[in-house]
């Protein structure tokens, strides 16, 4: 993986008890993703993996008062069971997008460890203006109560 870069990076990592091929299928199958990959109260109802580089990654959250967000983005690379990255700053079949979301890539990575998975979810921005926009955003916060969501579905499966 890239190094780390702290003046554009933010990361969390997490070690869970299921296997990687687990984690995996819970990033990668559409009815899991919309069970972890939003902090309750926000719902996802929908989402669309393609996974193959060029394939759409699309989410739509919904806010408590009803307010939804499409989220369209696009696979970058994929490698089964070890690696997941996409961007907001393309479409699926790397079309670029005119008005970006946050404007980052994420770079997901399941290592096994063990029986378990260490989980690494890395957003790398373009500029260290946006990776502390995000930040303040809530990134940790936001990714790490994911995180939590994920290993407890994960560890159901």
């Amino acid at each position: 993986m890239t190094p780390f870069n702290p003046a554009l990076d933010l990361e969390l990592t997490r070690d869970f008890t299921a296997p990687p091929a687990t984690i995996w299928r819970c990033w990668t199958d559409p009815a899991l993703l919309c069970q972890w990959w939003t902090p309750k109260p926000v719902v996802t109802r929908e989402a669309v993996i393609e996974p193959w580089a060029g394939g759409r990654f699309f989410s739509l959250m919904v806010m408590p008062d009803g307010l939804e967000m499409p989220n369209e983005g696009s696979l970058l690379e994929v490698v089964t069971h070890e690696r997941l990255v996409f961007t907001d700053l393309m479409t699926a079949g790397w079309c670029p997008v005119e008005n970006p979301g946050l404007g980052f890539t994420a770079i997901i990575t399941f290592a096994p460890q063990g029986s378990g998975t260490r989980y690494t979810a890395r957003a790398r921005h373009r500029t260290p203006a946006q990776m502390k926009a995000h930040a303040e955003m809530g990134f940790h916060d936001g990714w790490g109560t994911a995180a939590a969501q994920l290993e407890t579905l994960s560890a159901g499966l």
